[in-house]
């Protein structure tokens, strides 16, 4: 993560109401899951994560340890504040910044909504884009 200074605070976020009735923790993975399904909700991102990200996602979800609104995301939380890297896959013919500069300002939207943090930078790697057609399997050259 690049850009403006995140004070981390380890795995979660941690805020005290000003009434002093208590402290609410946020782990990093709630943060990593709004991002992820914040990201999956915008036109023409087919999919998150790289190719190794995605092979592993989908090999751990058959057994039933993996979680695929995760894939493809990275996140600091500090005490106020988080900053997120993704790595998409965008539609071909998509216009490729359009669709970065909406997974940004729906990923800060829903993470600033549903958790209260400030989200300091949202980083958008695209490693692909994705062919209609690309998912069918090769016909049999046997019959």
């Amino acid at each position: 993560m690049t850009g403006q200074s995140l004070e981390t605070s380890g795995a979660s976020s941690e805020s005290s109401p000003q009434d002093g009735r208590g402290a609410t923790h946020i782990a990093d993975a709630v943060v990593m899951k709004v991002a992820g399904i914040a990201a999956r909700e915008v036109a023409g991102v087919n999919q998150l994560g790289g190719g190794t990200e995605r092979a592993l996602g989908a090999m751990t979800q058959r057994v039933g340890i993996g979680d695929e609104r995760t894939q493809g995301v990275a996140v600091e939380v500090g005490d106020t504040q988080t900053a997120v890297d993704l790595t998409v896959v965008v539609d071909y013919g998509e216009s490729i910044p359009r669709v970065a500069d909406a997974i940004r300002e729906n990923v800060i939207k829903r993470i600033e909504g549903i958790t209260g943090l400030t989200v300091t930078e949202v980083n958008v790697s695209v490693n692909d884009l994705y062919f209609p057609g690309d998912d069918q399997p090769e016909p049999s050259r046997v019959e």
